[in-house]
């Protein structure tokens, strides 16, 4: 029986994750390309996802649990891709920023860069500016991903920044935030790379930052 992607994608948009698993596995069964699946499936679903959010058609939750199925395909991919060699499409580290335990964004971003294809490491919440900078350095991270909903915290994501550049990492690590308080201004203003509006927003500029990193 042919794979079907549109019903792998559809599982995911239904946050079926069980479904999401089944469907992975009969396609990895069928002798179908990781890359394959993981493009015209996965992927696929979590875009229209990211559209409906966009379009305020669903919110957080909504996207959060499509987040949650498409991981259940991941799982079944992770050791496909491995045995393949398929190289990650680039590191990221993510974190929240120190002084903030909020994580469903960051989560969400983590879950969204690893269905893209990253490696990612993430930090959790509550992170010191010196971890994001120790952990991208001995992870040759091209990509970091700082996080917040606090305005409180904002000004940290600058110390951030002035600490990267401090370490000499700033020519080799681009830096993205985001957040409810977060704004492309603000982005700007602390001297980061970007500023990722949703999920879908933050793998896209990640994906544009590799490829920027890689030509030099």
């Amino acid at each position: 029986m042919a794979t079907d992607f549109k019903l792998v994608a559809q599982a995911v948009i239904e946050a079926d994750g069980a479904q999401v698993r089944a469907l992975t596995q009969r396609a990895v069964g069928e002798g179908v390309a990781a890359e394959q699946i993981l493009s015209e499936g996965l992927i696929a679903g979590m875009d229209v996802i990211g559209e409906q959010f966009r379009a305020g058609e669903v919110f957080v939750p909504e996207v959060l649990l499509s987040a949650r199925a498409m991981q259940e395909g991941l799982k079944v991919l992770r050791p496909v891709l491995a045995e393949t060699g398929a190289q990650p499409k680039g590191t990221a580290v993510v974190g929240t920023i120190q002084g903030d335990r909020h994580d469903i964004g960051k989560n969400l971003v983590a879950m969204m860069l690893e269905g893209a294809g990253f490696r990612v490491i993430d930090l959790g919440n509550d992170v010191p500016i010196d971890r994001f900078v120790a952990t991208a350095a001995a992870e040759q991270a091209e990509v970091v991903g700082i996080s917040t909903l606090l305005t409180t915290t904002m000004p940290r994501m600058r110390k951030v920044a002035e600490a990267f550049a401090e370490a000499k990492l700033r020519e080799k690590v681009r830096l993205m935030v985001g957040g409810a308080p977060i704004t492309r201004d603000f982005a700007e203003q602390i001297g980061v790379d970007g500023y990722g509006g949703d999920a879908r927003a933050a793998v896209t500029l990640a994906e544009s930052f590799v490829a920027q990193l890689r030509r030099g």
